[in-house]
C-alpha cells in the first residue's frame, strides 16, 4: 500500500501533515542550537537545561495526550498539539530571558510528544493488523526523507548567517507546522470502540496495571536511547576520540537516513505479531552490540581504518533501527486493549521520550567518559534490552494459553 497515493483517508492526511511536520523539524535541527546561542544570546548550559527540563515535561505530555484522545478523539488531539507546536516556535523569537526560554521549550517539546502518542493512536484506532505496521514504517520513511529535504534548505540560513535569515528560517517551522495541522483538517475521526469521540467508554484494562505493557514499554525506553547515541554520542567520538574527518560525522547520519529510508517498510513486513516482532527486537539489540563494538575500534588508529570501522558501525546501527522500531510497533499495537486505544499509545510514547531524555546522560557517562569499556556496558545493555523482549512475549503467550491475564504475570 502506497501512503502518498493511498485512498485511504486517514493515511492521505497523515501522510501529507509528516511532509510539512517533518520538513519543519528538519528546517530546526538545523538552525535552532545557532539561533538560541547567536541571536537570541542564551548560554550553551541555559540552552542544554532547558531542554533537559523540557525532556521532562515531554514524559508526562505523552503520557497525558492518550487519555486525552480518550475524550476528544486522536485527530484533534493531534491537530492542536501540531498549531501549538508552531505558536510555541514562533515564541522563541520573543523570549528574552531563561526561565521564558524553559517555558517555551517545555511547551514545544512536550506538544511534540502529544503528537506522537496522537499520531500512533490514530494509527491504532483507523486500521488493523499489519496494516498499522506498515502505515507506521511508510509515514517514518517520509519523516526521515523529509527531514533531510529540511535539513538542507536550512543550510541556506547558515550560509547566508545573519540574524534576518535566522528569524526567517525560525518562522518557516511554524509556518511549515501550520501547514501540517491544516492537512488534518478534513481526515475523518476513527471508528473508536465504546463509539464515536467524547463517548463513554466500555470496561478497559488501564497500561498502567498491565505489567507486560510496562514492561514492553521499559524495554522500549532502553532500546530509543539508540538515537541519542547516533546523535550525541557519534559526534562527540569522532571528534573528540578519533583520527576521522569531522566531516565523518554528516556521512554518517546522511548513510543512517538513506538505509533507514529504504529499508524500514521492509522490517515492518518481518514484524507481523508478537512473536516476529519480540525476534526483531532481539536482532536490534544484537545489531546495537555489534555497532557498539565498531564505534569502539575506531579510536587509537589510522583515519582510513577509523572511517571504515565508523561506517560499519553505521549499518550495523541502522538495521538495528528499522528492525528495533518495526518490532516495538507491532508489540505497542498488539498488546494494547483495543478499547483504550489512546492511553496504551501514550504509555508507550512515555517510553520513547524517557529513552530520549536519558540518552545523553547514559551516552556520555558510559561511552564518551569511559571509552572502549563504556562502550561495551553501553553495548551489553541494548544486547539485553533486545533479549529480554521475545522472553517477555514468550512468557506473555504462556500467560494466555494457561487462561490467565497477560496483565498480572508475577
Amino acid at each position: 500500500m502506497s501512503v502518498l497515493a493511498s485512498s485511504h483517508p486517514v493515511a492521505r492526511a497523515l501522510t501529507w501533515a509528516t511532509v510539512s511536520a517533518s520538513l519543519s523539524k528538519g528546517v530546526f535541527f538545523g538552525v535552532s542550537v545557532l539561533f538560541f546561542t547567536r541571536v537570541a544570546g542564551f548560554t550553551a548550559t541555559t540552552v542544554g537545561i532547558g531542554l533537559t527540563v523540557a525532556g521532562g515535561v515531554a514524559v508526562g505530555a505523552a503520557l497525558g495526550a492518550g487519555y486525552l484522545a480518550r475524550v476528544v478523539g486522536a485527530r484533534r488531539v493531534l491537530l492542536a498539539a501540531t498549531a501549538g507546536q508552531g505558536l510555541a516556535l514562533v515564541a522563541y523569537l520573543v523570549v528574552r530571558t531563561p526561565a521564558e526560554f524553559v517555558a517555551v521549550a517545555s511547551a514545544a517539546v512536550g506538544q511534540q510528544a502529544m503528537q506522537r502518542t496522537a499520531l500512533s493512536t490514530m494509527i491504532a484506532e483507523s486500521f488493523t493488523g499489519p496494516d498499522r505496521v506498515e502505515v507506521r514504517a511508510r509515514l517514518r520513511v517520509v519523516t526521515n526523507v523529509c527531514i533531510g529535504l529540511g535539513t538542507a534548505l536550512a543550510a541556506a540560513a547558515l550560509a547566508i548567517g545573519t540574524r534576518s535569515a535566522y528569524l526567517v528560517a525560525m518562522l518557516v517551522t511554524a509556518a511549515l507546522l501550520f501547514v501540517s495541522a491544516f492537512s488534518l483538517r478534513g481526515a475523518p475521526d476513527a471508528a473508536r470502540p465504546g463509539g464515536a469521540a467524547g463517548s463513554p467508554p466500555g470496561r478497559r484494562r488501564s497500561p498502567l496495571l498491565d505489567r507486560t505493557y510496562l514492561a514492553v514499554t521499559g524495554l522500549y525506553a532502553v532500546m530509543t536511547m539508540q538515537f541519542g547515541l547516533l546523535t550525541v554520542g557519534v559526534p562527540l567520538w569522532v571528534a573528540g576520540r578519533t583520527q576521522a574527518p569531522a566531516a565523518t560525522v554528516a556521512a554518517l547520519l546522511a548513510l543512517n537516513t538513506a538505509i533507514v529510508s529504504l529499508l524500514q517498510v521492509w522490517a515492518a513486513r518481518g514484524a507481523t505479531d508478537l512473536r516476529s516482532a519480540g525476534r526483531a527486537v532481539a536482532r536490534a539489540g544484537a545489531l546495537l552490540g555489534l555497532a557498539c563494538g565498531l564505534y569502539a575500534g575506531a579510536t587509537g588508529t589510522a583515519p582510513v581504518v577509523a572511517v571504515a570501522a565508523l561506517t560499519l558501525a553505521t549499518v550495523a546501527h541502522s538495521l538495528a533501527e528499522v528492525l528495533g522500531e518495526a518490532g516495538a510497533w507491532t508489540l505497542a499495537f498488539e498488546l494494547a486493549d483495543p478499547a483504550d486505544a489512546g492511553a496504551y499509545q501514550g504509555v508507550s510514547q512515555t517510553g520513547m521520550a524517557l529513552g530520549s531524555m536519558l540518552a545523553p546522560l547514559v551516552v556520555t557517562a558510559t561511552a564518551i567518559e569511559h571509552g572502549p569499556a563504556g562502550w561495551a556496558v553501553l553495548g551489553a545493555l541494548f544486547v539485553l534490552a533486545g533479549l529480554a523482549t521475545p522472553a517477555l512475549v514468550r512468557r506473555h503467550d504462556r500467560a494466555q494459553e494457561a487462561g490467565s491475564s497477560p496483565s498480572r504475570w508475577a
